[in-house]
């Protein structure tokens, strides 16, 4: 007979990370609805390319939590 499995602690890390995820995407709206603190008028291209980074880097995030993209199954 097997013994039932004490998940005590990986569950305690498992809900650690997820603050942390929870931490991360609470001060990222705010910036996101202030425009990444980028004036209209002051936009370059050195701001798009550093917000096609942030949004390559939640794609494989989505992806990844999706099963979409590269980890489609």
């Amino acid at each position: 007979m097997r013994r039932p499995t004490n998940n005590a602690k990986p569950l305690d890390a498992f809900i650690q990370r997820k603050a942390e995820i929870d931490t991360a995407l609470a001060r990222i709206k705010p910036l996101s609805d202030e425009h990444f603190n980028v004036h209209p008028d002051e936009v370059t291209w050195g701001d798009v390319g550093t917000l096609a980074d942030y949004a390559e880097l939640l794609k494989r995030i989505t992806d990844s939590a999706f099963r979409e993209g590269e980890f489609a199954d």
